[in-house]
């Protein structure tokens, strides 16, 4: 089972350096082994060929465009795709353009751009943790099991709430959501498994337990290569 982990990899990056030890966690709870293939925003050709798509963190991405083309691959071949950070606001980005048919952008690549979809937090969120209220019946409250959740953060720019009710008319579901009602987490019904977080469920403890975002995006990758369910992960 392969999965491509689109990003820029930097050894800069905290979940960058985590996800090695996310992948022999999922071996070893979950009994999932993942080939993860690392691949560069500026060369995305053989995307389509993996069972899952992970959009990872460490934005400005070198290339907008192949992040973006990454997501739209998923989407529309019903590849499992999970978007984390940046991956979450390219995850948006491609649905308001490819889907809505909207000319947005995002501040941290045109910041003088017209129609900014993703826009600098009045706060950053960069090393904090923070609330997500979860809405009953969505795919991230099933796996996460309860009402809320407290996740870690480590971004600066977050989803233009004006875009929310066009986005949300097209089939976008805004799942997730601080205290105060900004979007935290998107899927799309319908699909595999296609979530996005602007939390970073990888930065979760010390990464010797997937966090269940993480757990359940490689389930659906499974379930993908092989055609059928898996047991449900221990403890």
């Amino acid at each position: 089972m392969r999965i491509a982990l689109v990003g820029d990899r930097s050894p800069g990056v905290r979940s960058h350096a985590r996800i090695p030890l996310l992948m022999e966690a999922l071996r070893e709870r979950d009994g999932i082994v993942l080939d993860a293939y690392w691949m560069p925003t500026d060369d995305v050709s053989g995307v389509a060929g993996f069972d899952g798509i992970w959009l990872v963190p460490g934005s400005p991405y070198r290339d907008e465009a192949g992040a973006v083309e990454a997501v739209r691959v998923a989407r529309e071949r019903e590849i499992p795709f999970l978007g984390t950070c940046a991956g979450f606001q390219h995850m948006l980005l491609e649905f308001a353009r490819n889907v809505c048919g909207l000319p947005v952008a995002h501040a941290e690549n045109e910041p003088g751009a017209d129609g900014l979809l993703l826009t600098p937090l009045a706060c950053s969120l960069a090393g904090h943790e923070g609330r997500v209220r979860l809405v009953a019946g969505t795919r991230i409250e099933q796996i996460v099991g309860a009402p809320s959740t407290m996740e870690s953060y480590v971004c600066s720019y977050g989803f233009n709430e004006d875009y929310k009710q066009t986005l949300a008319g097209h089939g976008m579901v805004f799942s997730g959501h601080a205290d105060d009602g900004t979007a935290r987490v998107a899927e799309l019904p319908g699909h595999p498994f296609f979530l996005g977080t602007l939390f970073q469920p990888e930065l979760a403890g010390d990464g010797r337990r997937p966090h269940p975002v993480i757990s359940a995006f490689a389930s659906a990758v499974a379930r993908r290569h092989t055609g059928r369910d898996l047991p449900a992960p221990v403890g």
